[in-house]
């Protein structure tokens, strides 16, 4: 659920790391500068300015430093040319050439992990942010702590293998939907996915919906070559059985995208996982599980010891 605009103080100026040609934008909370580096990873196409500044203030009261940034090809991040579908799910279940993969998208993560100063970060990904979450500790593992996936897919399914766990009904609409080109497009997008995706056992809020879109207008929800390009990305790294960080795995029990069976995949492949189901909850984090949430991450990152990875 979003909710009012922030004042703009919660959040440092807008920073930037490098990977190579890429530019990818950050920023921090400044109500939490000191505490066990936490770092946040939104989903598809969007920036990171999705990320609840409640849930980031429930973090920082929970002992941790919060640092969120912007994927490739989202945001105030690096866009990448190419000729991709403008039906991010046809990119999802069809292998085609692609502009970049997902292990650089892990590497514009320790790029930021860098630029913070940061050797060693817990994360906390969310829906296609979950996903790149568990791979960065696979193709990272010495930068992370502990992994948070939320309403995400395994790291190893792709392709068709996708379909086992996915509801594409509202993936579907959104990709056909067409709004107006500019700022009132980008709005009226932003409140359509936050509609589409909100919880129904949760009451969603359409006003404050449409007060945050119109403070933090976002081309992503509508770009859907940029969408094409980043769940497009294909993996070529480690088998998700050899994460050996400790892991959380979240999940609402009436997500409209994917499926529970996504997130009890994930939770039974890595080893001594935790797995946590919300009833009536969506492909969204509402505001009345955030203390529960930030307890949760907490209580994982107490036992940050990392497990023998596994051949």
């Amino acid at each position: 659920m979003p909710e009012q605009a922030p004042p703009a103080t919660h959040w440092s100026t807008t920073r930037f790391a490098d990977n190579d040609e890429v530019r990818l934008a950050y920023d921090t909370f400044e109500d939490a500068t000191e505490g066990a580096p936490l770092l946040l990873i939104m989903g598809l196409g969007v920036a990171r300015h999705w990320w609840p500044t409640g849930l980031c203030q429930a973090f920082a009261d929970a002992g941790f430093a919060v640092a969120r940034y912007d994927q490739r090809d989202a945001g105030d991040s690096s866009r990448i040319p190419d000729t991709a579908p403008s039906n991010p799910l046809r990119s999802l279940l069809c292998a085609r050439p692609a502009p970049y993969t997902a292990e650089d998208m892990t590497d514009d993560a320790v790029a930021v992990l860098d630029a913070l100063s940061w050797d060693r970060a817990h994360v906390f990904g969310h829906s296609l942010g979950g996903l790149l979450a568990q791979r960065l500790a696979l193709r990272h593992p010495g930068r992370v702590a502990s992994v948070t996936t939320s309403a995400a897919l395994p790291s190893d399914v792709a392709g068709l293998r996708v379909l086992r766990y996915l509801r594409p009904g509202l993936l579907t609409r959104l990709a056909r939907a067409r709004f107006p080109e500019g700022r009132e497009g980008d709005i009226e997008a932003s409140v359509a996915v936050w509609r589409g995706v909100s919880s129904p056992g949760y009451p969603f809020d359409e006003a404050a919906a449409r007060a945050w879109a119109e403070a933090q207008a976002d081309t992503g929800p509508r770009d859907t070559k940029a969408q094409s390009r980043q769940i497009g990305a294909p993996w070529h790294g480690p088998a998700l059985r050899t994460l050996g960080h400790p892991t959380l795995v979240l999940h609402g029990q009436e997500d409209p995208i994917l499926r529970v069976a996504a997130a009890r995949a994930t939770a039974r492949t890595v080893p001594d996982s935790r797995l946590v189901t919300y009833p009536g909850v969506g492909h969204d984090l509402p505001a009345a599980l955030w203390p529960d949430v930030a307890r949760r991450v907490a209580t994982l990152a107490t036992s940050t010891t990392l497990r023998p990875t596994r051949p």
